[in-house]
C-alpha cells in the first residue's frame, strides 16, 4: 500500500525530519520529546494502517504511541484507562471478524 504514490517509509521519514527541524527552532509547543512522540505515533499509525493481513496488536501499539503524545503535552491518562483501551481495541477486532491468526476456509 502506498501513500501519495510513495512508500510509507518515505512519508514517515519526511514527517520525522520536518518535526525534527521544527523542534530545532526551540518553539514552545514542540520540544524534542514531543517531536519524537509524534513521529512514533505517526510511524505506528502508518505501520498499522498499511500492514496486511490486519494485525490487531499493531493498533494497540499505535494507541500506546498516541498516549505517549498525550503525556508529552501534559495530559494525565490514568493507568486504568491505558490498560483498558487495548482490551476494547482487541474486542472490536474480534467483533469485526478480524482474526489474522486463523487461515481462511476454502
Amino acid at each position: 500500500m502506498k501513500i501519495f504514490d510513495r512508500e510509507p517509509a518515505l512519508v514517515v521519514g519526511f514527517i520525522g525530519a520536518l518535526l525534527t527541524l521544527i523542534a530545532g527552532l526551540n518553539l514552545s509547543w514542540l520540544s524534542a520529546g514531543m517531536a519524537a512522540a509524534i513521529t512514533s505515533a505517526v510511524t505506528a499509525g502508518v505501520i498499522a494502517w498499511t500492514t496486511r493481513p490486519i494485525a490487531p496488536a499493531l493498533y494497540v501499539g499505535a494507541l500506546a504511541a498516541v498516549v505517549a503524545v498525550l503525556a508529552e503535552y501534559g495530559f494525565d491518562v490514568p493507568d486504568r484507562v491505558t490498560s483498558a483501551l487495548p482490551a476494547v481495541i482487541l474486542a472490536w477486532f474480534a467483533l469485526s471478524d478480524i482474526r489474522p491468526q486463523v487461515s481462511p476456509v476454502k
